[in-house]
């Protein structure tokens, strides 16, 4: 028998092959994607957080990836970590999930634990999950054990990992409760009980939507305090003193990844559909939020109408592209926004970034590798993403003209958000 199969070997479901396998469990990865699986089995990392050597040492363990569903029928723990991308009705868009289940549904056998890891809305362990598994498997409530356990992977994070960042599980009855408690407790240092899956689902929600909601409010007041020629990053450093009561946000060009554009967004699906009213506070962070890019643009064509230059025309350079520093992640990247505004403004755009080769937006061209010649080269270069690769000091003497969305520089003659 094996002790636990992974469905959806992204960066979620790989991190958690990886801390499963260094426990010592037997693990299987299930993936749709051929490439995927493929990839794997030859030692190819996909992710961020787990380099080809990594994953060699995973197949050492034994663990091996696969497209077929039987695997499950050896498994004594299944855990869903599949995307669940907006719809376009704005809720999560349940498809992968579903098709997850249908997938393992008719494998399983009495007793195995079912654990969702997919961000969703409150409710969908019991209202989705089960029955489907339910009816797929033909087993009964006391022979099928489904928990929820929200994903708390932060990919690039040095400090914290699946395995000591504390792991949230909840299900609707004590024997799959404990099932998952004692399965978790195998792989990572803390185990924190919810009540059930629903509160489980929503702790998750809770913490991306507080992070949504409080960069919303320093993403606006840096667009006003830049009205009244306040420098809003040194209120912020100010304000850090204070050693209780405050946590200090910083503003940027918008937010970007995996959870914060999109998660508090399921809860406020749930909420309008199933209450009838708004969950305001992420309505109006989504708007602030996603208006950042235009901002963005809006700057950087008075900067170069200061330098009696339009934008069309003009050759802007965009540092850093990934949603967040030092990993290759582009998903949901408000760098993408901004370049593709500047097009439409008629501006050539350039990009440079040492974790993308490539970089998926038309009318873009790359900058090349030597950053302080193109910094040189453009009209003005934007610090989109403060990589560690990035020599700041000297990208400021090299550009014309510097306008800096995160606050890492501190030269006279930069702009800053």
């Amino acid at each position: 028998m094996g002790d636990l199969v992974v469905v959806g070997l992204g960066y979620v479901g790989l991190p958690l092959v990886a801390e499963a396998c260094r426990a010592g469990l037997s693990v299987t990865g299930l993936d749709v994607s051929r490439g995927v699986v493929d990839g794997l089995n030859a030692g190819r990392s996909h992710v961020d957080d787990l380099d080809d050597a990594e994953i060699g040492e995973l197949l050492a363990t034994g663990f091996t990836a696969t497209d077929d569903a039987t695997c499950v029928a050896e498994a004594d723990a299944v855990v869903i970590c599949v995307p669940t991308p907006l719809s376009a009705e704005g809720g999560p868009d349940l498809a992968a999930v579903e098709g997850a289940c249908r997938g393992i549904g008719p494998h399983l056998r009495p007793g195995t634990l079912v654990v969702l890891e997919s961000t969703t809305y409150p409710g969908t362990t019991a209202e989705v999950v089960r029955p489907l598994l339910e009816e797929l498997s033909g087993l009964g409530a006391d022979e099928l054990h489904v928990a929820y356990s929200p994903e708390r992977i932060d990919p690039g994070n040095a400090t914290y990992g699946l395995k000591n960042t504390p792991k949230v599980v909840g299900a609707d009855d004590p024997a799959a409760q404990e099932k998952a408690r004692a399965f978790y407790s195998r792989v990572v240092d803390t185990v924190v009980v919810a009540s059930g899956t629903r509160e489980a689902e929503s702790a998750k929600l809770l913490e991306n939507t507080y992070r949504h909601v409080n960069i919303a409010l320093v993403n606006e007041m840096a667009r006003f305090f830049h009205e009244l020629e306040i420098d809003f990053w040194e209120v912020v450093r100010l304000a850090s003193t204070k050693p209780f009561g405050f946590q200090a946000f910083t503003p940027g060009p918008g937010v970007g990844g995996h959870c914060i554009p999109i998660d508090p967004n399921y809860l406020s699906h749930r909420v309008r559909t199933q209450l009838g009213y708004g969950f305001r506070f992420v309505e109006l962070a989504q708007e602030i939020n996603s208006s950042m890019p235009a901002y963005v643009v809006s700057r950087i064509a008075s900067l170069l109408n200061d330098q009696e230059k339009a934008v069309r025309g003009s050759t802007v350079l965009l540092l850093g592209v990934t949603y967040k520093p030092d990993i290759a992640d582009q998903r949901e990247s408000p760098a993408v926004d901004v370049a593709k505004r500047l097009l439409q403004l008629g501006a050539s755009v350039r990009y440079h970034d040492p974790h993308v080769a490539s970089w998926d937006v038309a009318g873009t061209t790359s900058a090349g590798e030597d950053v302080l010649a193109a910094a040189a080269d453009a009209d003005l270069t934007v610090l989109l993403q403060q990589h560690s690769a990035y020599d700041l000091d000297a990208i400021e003497a090299s550009a014309r003209c510097l306008f800096d969305t995160r606050g890492r520089t501190t030269g006279e003659s930069t702009h800053r958000l």
